[in-house]
């Protein structure tokens, strides 16, 4: 009994000129890919709600929604903005290129088409995205998400759970601190400068619901830098300080981990805060619950979080 072939990698080729969607189709049959056709861009967003490819090769100019407008409505896609995609084009100034760039493109061939330049840089870049795919969950297996960053702050690969997280506790609020400070920071790991991982404390974004951990974790080949991020889901009993006593995330967290006999010292490595921030916290604390001792504090602390819940 022969063993079942591996199935064949998929190449979605997206161009309103039929002879080179046959010359492309052929080549790329000959060398074992199954081949998806559009001759526009919108019938290529049809095919794409029905079946997922391994790689697109895409026209930049086409009548109606071009290239550029296609790629990005692609990118905007759940299951399809990993998918790696290889613009085809005659435009090869450096505008129409970096243009390509931008919309989500991670390469490009000239035309007329060389069958064995663009049959090897399909295999490269699907070979790469498998590797992504492997890389990603290995990393949110263990809990965390992982995101790339080029030497200007650009992301140049997230884990879903990276866009899920970064929109929780950022997306609905990028003109306020947090999103400020964590594009900083980016870029400040980016550029090399004053890296997070000398003083091993990471970044943290804290809401009422949780809190996010970014950390450093170290340069690529290609400059390139790796950040992993982590979550801590604020508790109930957490969650019942903010609700009753009107503190914030950061001071109920402060507050919960003193409750659970934590020096100041041990709170700020547990944050990834310095010891004096912990104290400015816990002074507003001792304000909002007119108490003028820790003792006193952690006491209204317990009682509050051994409370049952409000229906």
């Amino acid at each position: 009994m022969n063993p079942p072939k591996p199935p064949r990698d998929v190449v979605l080729i997206v161009d309103d000129t039929p002879a080179n969607l046959a010359y492309l189709s052929d080549a790329l049959d000959d060398a074992g890919f199954k081949v998806l056709v559009a001759i526009d861009g919108a019938t290529a967003l049809e095919r794409l709600q029905l079946v997922t490819p391994d790689i697109i090769l895409l026209d930049a100019m086409m009548p109606g929604m071009d290239g550029f407008e296609t790629c990005r409505a692609m990118k905007q896609l759940p299951e399809i903005g990993d998918i790696p995609v290889i613009f085809m084009t005659a435009l090869v100034d450096t505008p129409h290129v970096v243009r390509a760039f931008e919309e989500g493109a991670i390469d490009y061939v000239t035309k007329p088409v060389c069958q064995e330049e663009v049959l090897a840089r399909i295999s490269t870049h699907i070979r790469r995205a498998r590797t992504l795919q492997k890389a990603q969950k290995s990393v949110e297996a263990c809990g965390k998400a992982g995101l790339t960053l080029d030497t200007n702050g650009n992301v140049t690969w997230q884990t879903p759970r990276v866009r899920q997280w970064l929109d929780e506790y950022c997306g609905e609020t990028t003109a306020t601190r947090p999103w400020t400070r964590l594009r900083s920071w980016l870029q400040h790991v980016a550029t090399g400068k004053d890296l997070p991982q000398e003083n091993g404390v990471p970044l943290t974004v804290t809401r009422s619901f949780g809190r996010l951990s970014i950390h450093y974790a170290g340069e690529l080949t290609g400059g390139e830098h790796l950040l992993l991020l982590e979550e801590q889901r604020t508790d109930q009993s957490a969650r019942k300080l903010t609700d009753n006593l009107g503190l914030t995330a950061r001071e109920a967290e402060v507050l919960s981990w003193l409750a659970g006999g934590k020096t100041n010292r041990d709170i700020a490595q547990i944050l990834g805060l310095s010891p004096r921030t912990v104290n400015k916290h816990l002074e507003h604390v001792y304000v909002k619950l007119g108490v003028e001792t820790r003792s006193a504090a952690v006491a209204v602390a317990v009682q509050t979080m051994a409370a049952p819940v409000r229906g």
